[in-house]
């Protein structure tokens, strides 16, 4: 039961993110033949007046498939007739439907559980930052070049520091100062600094929307340094990088403990996907939006031979991609 909570989620996901595109491609007027969720071989399949809505086999994606995506169609509902600027607002619509349901699924977590400040708190003498000079009270405003927004920009400073010593800036009754802290190694091998947070008592539904959008800048921040320290070699690649596999675990894992943990964890995911999905690669809703600013900016269209050359060489490397990061799930996976 507790993995098929966790497909659903990951269905979540993805219903939203292919929902984006399709709603602004029919703000648009663009023709949609096909809005699909999942992939590979068709389970359902219903013809709408013009849409066909399809259920594929594996819950790992899916796909809004426009008149005149792939090639020029003389139609004024074709994608291709479109200007680049409703073009891209079509392209980044999922990736912006993702942040967006990050964004209420935090404020409400915040809003009925409450949420911490990166204000120091039970700072126990003996610790790294007791003896770097920490003191309760004190707030946290950036780690070496890097702004706090939330509690997640230091406990994952913490855990990219492998050790390193770290510049904390904080400000101390009223004034802004400087400490050095360098992490230690607890009994269970994992870095700390022994720092706890003061949390918010009074918060409101305002407040809760604001840390909600802290928490979802904290991390893109976070997604992008993870996926910086995997490009640059730096990543343990058994244990830094999962897959679906343990995409499903993890979400099964945090369902047993409530369904609110899991919840909460599709705001994580959906921050990840909309980022991953932005990135500026062939294939993917970021590599799209390159070659529509290259049209908009040069005012000359792209050939299509080569976008689609582009994209299908994007494609084999994503597919390619997936299957290795599925069988490193099986070879190494990870333990919960």
């Amino acid at each position: 039961m507790y993995i098929v909570l966790a497909i659903l989620a990951f269905g979540v996901l993805i219903i939203v993110h292919e929902f984006g595109h399709f709603a602004l491609a029919k703000l648009n007027g663009v023709k949609v033949d096909e809005f699909s969720i999942g992939m590979g071989p068709k389970i359902l399949s219903r013809q709408g007046k013009e849409t066909k809505y399809s259920l594929g086999i594996f819950p790992i994606g899916g796909y809004v498939k426009m008149m005149g995506e792939e090639e020029d169609v003389e139609d004024e509902r074709s994608f291709s007739a479109k200007s680049p600027l409703r073009r891209i607002s079509i392209i980044i619509a999922g990736a912006i439907m993702n942040y967006i349901l990050a964004i209420i699924i935090f404020t409400c977590t915040l809003h009925n559980f409450g949420y911490a400040l990166p204000v120091a708190a039970g700072i126990e003498p003996g610790t790294p930052a007791y003896e770097a000079g920490l003191q309760n009270g004190d707030e946290i405003l950036k780690i070496d070049k890097s702004k706090v927004f939330s509690t997640i920009d230091v406990t994952s400073e913490v855990l990219l520091s492998k050790g390193n010593s770290m510049d904390f800036s904080i400000k101390r009754d009223g004034e802004i100062k400087s400490v050095t802290v360098t992490p230690q190694k607890n009994a269970e091998g994992n870095l700390k600094i022994g720092l706890g947070f003061e949390t918010e008592k009074n918060h409101t539904w305002g407040s809760s929307v604001k840390q909600s959008f802290r928490q979802t800048t904290s991390l893109v921040s976070v997604t992008f340094k993870g996926l910086k320290t995997i490009f640059t070699g730096k990543a343990n690649l058994k244990t830094d990088v999962g897959g679906p596999l343990t995409i499903v675990k993890m979400s099964a894992a945090t369902a047993k403990s409530s369904i609110w943990d899991l919840v909460n964890f599709v705001g994580y995911i959906s921050v990840n996907l909309a980022v991953f999905n932005m990135l500026p690669f062939p294939a993917l809703d970021g590599g799209w939006t390159v070659i529509l600013l290259i049209e908009l900016i040069t005012r000359r269209k792209v050939p299509d031979k080569i976008v689609g050359t582009l994209n299908y060489l994007g494609f084999i490397v994503l597919i390619g991609l997936m299957i290795l990061v599925t069988i490193k799930d099986i070879i190494f996976p990870f333990k919960f």
